[in-house]
């Protein structure tokens, strides 16, 4: 597989996950559901905050990376 049409994949499953993990965090961090962020600390938290949230910076920065690999040259 060619390295671009790799990298455009990529950046299509990342943008998927970035919306996915987005929708959750809006809902998790803004109370949008019925049910309401755990506590610090508590099951289901890291450092306090739902895994989400990490999910998201992480699919942001897959995309990121994504990006700049297909604005180099190859």
């Amino acid at each position: 597989m060619p390295m671009r049409v790799a990298l455009r994949l990529i950046l299509l499953v990342s943008l998927g996950g970035a919306v996915f993990s987005g929708v959750l965090t809006y809902r998790e961090i803004w109370g949008v559901t019925a049910v309401s962020c755990p506590a610090p600390g508590a099951a289901g938290t890291i450092l306090g905050y739902p895994a989400c949230v990490y999910g998201f910076f992480m699919y942001l920065a897959i995309a990121a990376l994504s990006i700049l690999g297909l604005r180099g040259r190859s």
